[in-house]
């Protein structure tokens, strides 16, 4: 049905009505097949504690555009959307809630009250985060929408967990974990984010147990000595070779501990001497299970000294490390102390020093899972774009450590393992047991600790089509087409996904990595909040809506690649916003038509636009299929501000009314769909409003662009000989409208044209253009060997013709000459203070080098300026 649309595109008083139209109309519903192909992306489940920040906006609008794209090309187009639980961000805000608003902690609530208040805030609040992505105009299938730990997702957590434990894959043991004292639990590898931080070398003097000498060893971290159980040297290191053995003396704690030799210490580094710390280092550990040494831990969860720090029980880690050197000083066992920078592991979360610790946790082992993982890359079965990408991920999963997924939380998936307090047998099971499944005992009791956030969203991808039950869903969108996300996240998640669907699946869970930058500030600055420089995507979208924040995050946006986000350049895309706007209303307000049928006589304009866009059809097509969405998207915008609005509409005006108008607005309706549907995967708002106002081709009677047909090159509308025709009258109406404007002509003033080319009745054919676009009263068009004599006529010329004006029609000559000898006046004065200047050997001599160089540039502009004046006024006086 067509309508009128208002003078004005108001993008707020129109995206929530129509995304709400579209909502109601089931128009993102997906369902199994069998007649369509699926093409499924799972939405990267932000945090139910978020808020939609520029990372979202990027993320979440690139998917979007590829499931519009997909879903108008006749895919059974799945966007499945969801919210993660986010262990440790969403425990520690209702604790720091908790702390602030009540003066309680989790432990005066309880384990059991403690969830009720997260469940109750997750429900309060974790929508918020949906209705802003809806803001966006996310065509995510919102009836499917997961989290991480609704009934479905937990069931597929706690099979995954069994099936790995059952096939000695998921085991429990004391290792070397990061430890974050401020989160207050286990971290992964992925989870530690390094930084390079000064620091000190201390070199300590510890004394041989037989008197007969000391060993120095150097170190960074004195605050661990007390758990010192050995020093290690190289076992071909000559200076030590008789010490091996034998023992010294732990300063301070007065403890004998052994001498060791072990490769693991380097030939020529530092002194040679290496203290052995096995619960704080991970080497020391490993050094220490070859050589049984004593593992003593004197770092508590907090990040204090505990009782086996002797004197130092208690202290802060930081405290205890200026203490320790303090005293190490006055009883004469430190040698000397060096400035050094190392790298330092951090906490992903609060950026706190991550603590190396020994803990029993629970493990996944990593080298079996890894070599399907691997293998499903380097095949090119799973495919990253852009490919440099693979590299990042291969090399992580080549030197992968097993992954500590046991986290010291109470907001999670909770271990399904139960301890027998009288055997000491682990019993995990599917269903929660009540007695050990060895001996029989009812004194069970499970494991405290949570598993790690990303374990449940490894599975996202399959947990989330109802797995392990074998669904018709599952079935069919597994696995999926493509997943779309950041190269912060490929170690993760990305991995996780890959060996996690190649060992429960046997199948990979997606063909297709897009991998996308950062959104950073117009400095290229990483937005956060210690730097204040963060930007609300959806105060931008009130402000210039929804489409031209879309359309900004797109454009000269390439995969991979970072990208700077300018303010300004979504007020340019909302200026591109009113400018289809505006021609669409210039269509609508001229059109008689009911219904868009292309006529059988086409004019050299309708051939050359039709040509256009048929390229243009066939490129965009081609750019997204390559994941190019940037590209594609600048295409579509200079057809339709240049091509379709600042030419095609200007070349029909003169058809819009009367005989053979209804040819010229069957076009000019045509093309407008076509380019509305090639936008609309960028912008759904402004082309959904502008299409429901449209008539339509017969047949065509879909109530919503995005139900539309996503449009087909076709070799009939290619006119490559019309095109290449239109485009040398283009070029020639171009030529004359720059050397008119350099000359000052009145846009409305007609003068005489002459036209000599080779190809006469192209430029015949384009008289009426002339006479229309480029300020011609009459054209004459004649052979390119007979043109007219060169005196008093200005010639323009391109590649195709030459093209003349008689100068006196243009410009009043008198008036021109003054105006000339008065500009010639004043560069010449001009010119004349330089020269002084330069002719200065004291302003030559003792000015700046390039202020003197800037002057001699300036008056060679003038020069040159002079000479152009003197040449013009000699053409009109000739």
């Amino acid at each position: 049905m067509r309508k009128e649309l208002p003078k004005t595109y108001e993008p707020q008083e129109v995206e929530g009505k129509i995304y709400q139209a579209w909502m109601d109309a089931g128009c993102f519903h997906a369902e199994p097949d069998p007649n369509k192909k699926p093409f499924t992306i799972v939405m990267p489940p932000p945090n139910v504690t978020g808020q939609l920040h520029m990372g979202h906006a990027m993320d979440d609008s690139l998917q979007d555009m590829l499931i519009r794209y997909k879903r108008m090309q006749g895919y059974a187009a799945l966007y499945l959307p969801g919210t993660d639980h986010a262990g440790i961000a969403t425990q520690i805000k209702l604790e720091e809630e908790l702390r602030k608003n009540e003066g309680v902690t989790r432990y005066d609530l309880g384990r059991e009250k403690f969830l009720e208040r997260v469940w109750d805030w997750k429900n309060k609040y974790g929508a918020r985060i949906v209705e802003q992505q809806k803001k966006l105009g996310i065509s995510a299938d919102w009836d499917r929408s997961r989290f991480t730990m609704d009934e479905g997702c937990s069931k597929a957590v706690r099979e995954t967990f069994c099936e790995l434990y059952e096939k000695g894959l998921i085991y429990k043991g004391s290792r070397i974990i990061n430890w974050c004292p401020h989160c207050v639990t286990a971290l992964s590898d992925a989870e530690v984010e390094y930084e390079d931080k000064p620091g000190h070398l201390w070199h300590i003097r510890y004394p041989l147990a037989d008197g007969s000498g000391d060993l120095v060893v150097a170190t960074t971290r004195p605050e661990t000595m007390m758990g010192d159980t050995g020093v290690a040297v190289n076992p071909e290191d000559e200076r030590f070779r008789h010490l091996v053995g034998k023992t010294c003396i732990l300063p301070i704690m007065n403890r004998e501990i052994p001498i060791v030799a072990d490769d693991y210490v380097e030939l020529g580094f530092g002194t040679g001497a290496v203290k052995m710390t096995p619960a704080h280092d991970p080497n020391d550990f490993e050094v220490g299970l070859r050589h049984n040494l004593e593992t003593i831990r004197v770092i508590s969860d907090d990040g204090t000294i505990n009782e086996n720090g002797g004197p130092y029980n208690g202290m802060d880690r930081y405290e205890c490390r200026k203490a320790v050197v303090k005293d190490l000083e006055e009883q004469g066992y430190l040698v000397k102390t060096e400035d050094y920078s190392h790298n330092v592991g951090t906490c992903y979360r609060c950026g706190s020093d991550v603590e190396p610790l020994i803990s029993a946790q629970w493990f996944v082992k990593m080298a079996p899972l890894a070599k399907e993982a691997l293998r499903v890359v380097n095949e090119g079965e799973v495919r990253f774009i852009p490919e440099r990408f693979s590299k990042t991920y291969t090399n992580w999963m080549e030197n992968v450590h097993d992954w500590c997924i046991s986290r010291q939380l109470w907001w999670g998936h909770q271990i399904p393992a139960w301890t027998c307090a009288d055997c000491g047998h682990i019993t995990v099971d599917r269903q929660d047991p009540t007695k050990c499944a060895r001996c029989g005992s009812e004194h069970i009791e499970r494991d405290p600790d949570v598993l790690d956030t990303w374990f449940s969203s490894a599975l996202w991808p399959f947990s989330t089509l109802g797995w392990p039950e074998q669904t018709a869903e599952l079935d069919y969108f597994y696995p999926t087409s493509v997943l779309v996300t950041g190269y912060d996240i490929i170690f993760f998640w990305v991995s996780r996904m890959i060996f996690s669907g190649c060992e429960q699946m046997k199948k990979y869970p997606f063909e297709k990595v897009l991998i996308h930058g950062l959104v950073r500030d117009d400095k290229g600055r990483k937005m956060s909040k210690s730097l204040g420089n963060g930007i609300d995507p959806l105060e931008i979208a009130d402000k210039y809506g929804a489409d031209a924040l879309r359309f900004n995050l797109i454009t000269g946006n390439s995969p991979g690649n970072d990208m700077r986000f300018y303010v300004e350049k979504c007020e340019a895309m909302r200026n591109f916003a009113n400018k289809i706007w505006n021609a669409s209303r210039f269509v609508l307000m001229n059109l008689t038509i009911d219904e868009v049928k292309l006529p059988e006589e086409l004019a050299l304009e309708d051939k050359w636009v039709l040509s256009r866009l048929n390229t243009l059809i066939r490129e965009v097509t081609e750019n997204l299929d390559a994941y190019e969405l940037g590209v594609a998207s600048a295409k579509v915008y200079d057809f339709i501000w240049d091509t379709y609005c600042d030419w095609y509409i200007e070349l029909t005006k003169s058809r819009m009314q009367g005989e053979g108008a209804e040819n010229a607005q069957n076009v000019l309706c045509y093309v407008l769909i076509q380019m509305l549907k090639l936008l609309h995967p960028f912008m759904p708002f402004i082309t959904e409003e502008i299409y429901q106002a449209l008539p339509h081709a017969a047949g065509e009677a879909s109530e919503f662009i995005m139900k539309t047909d996503w449009p087909v090159y076709d070799e009939k509308f290619a006119f490559p000989a019309e095109e290449a025709a239109m485009e040398e009258i283009m070029d020639l109406i171009r030529a004359i409208r720059t050397r008119r404007a350099e000359m000052n002509v009145a846009p409305g003033k007609k003068v005489q044209l002459t036209v000599a080319a080779a190809h006469q009745d192209i430029f015949t054919a384009g008289a009426p253009f002339f006479q229309r676009l480029a300020g011609a009263s009459e054209v004459h068009v004649t052979d390119a060997t007979q043109t007219p004599a060169a005196q008093g006529m200005v010639e323009v010329i391109t590649h195709a013709a030459r093209a003349f004006m008689p100068l006196a029609e243009l410009v009043d000559i008198a008036k021109e000459l003054e105006r000339i000898a008065k500009e010639k006046a004043k560069a010449e004065g001009h010119l004349k203070g330089i020269e002084a200047k330069l002719n200065n050997e004291a302003f030559t001599s003792k000015a700046p080098a390039h202020i003197v160089q800037n002057q001699r540039d300036q008056a060679e502009k003038l020069r040159a300026l002079i000479a152009q004046l003197e040449q013009s006024a000699a053409a009109m006086q000739s």
